[in-house]
């Protein structure tokens, strides 16, 4: 009698591994390397500054001084320590990026793009600039 039972009692603790789970270790992924953000200390880089005929006196500008050229702008965007300032005129829609020069430094108008308000293709700077200074 002993022996059936210990032949029943052999099997148990093979079937009740088998029941049991054990997680595999989640596959490894590739390591990436974190993205290298600039620190907050670390100055400004110096802007680049569009220089083209038509654009004295807006290139160089502060915002007070674009604002006494063409008026109150539809939009005044702060992006990190750089400004966007965009007039609308019949014509054309001119937006103006301003950045820093130098840390500590007012943002100043770097860089002039400029479209037609109707279907937003591009047009000339200097002739936008021109047509928004005599409204």
């Amino acid at each position: 009698m002993i022996l059936p039972r210990l032949l029943i009692a052999l099997p148990l603790p093979l079937v009740l591994a088998a029941c049991s789970t054990t997680a595999a270790p989640p596959p490894k992924r590739p390591t990436q390397a974190a993205p290298i953000r600039p620190s907050l200390r670390t100055p400004p880089p110096v802007a680049r500054v569009q220089a083209a005929p038509g654009l004295e006196g807006v290139v160089g500008a502060n915002r007070d001084a674009l604002i006494r050229q063409f008026g109150t702008p539809r939009l005044d965007v702060w992006e990190g320590d750089a400004r966007k300032l965009q007039f609308v005129g019949g014509p054309c829609v001119l937006d103006i990026y301003l950045y820093p020069p130098a840390k500590d430094r007012d943002p100043e108008a770097t860089f002039v793009d400029a479209r037609r308000a109707s279907d937003g293709q591009d047009v000339d700077r200097a002739a936008c600039v021109a047509a928004l200074r005599k409204r």
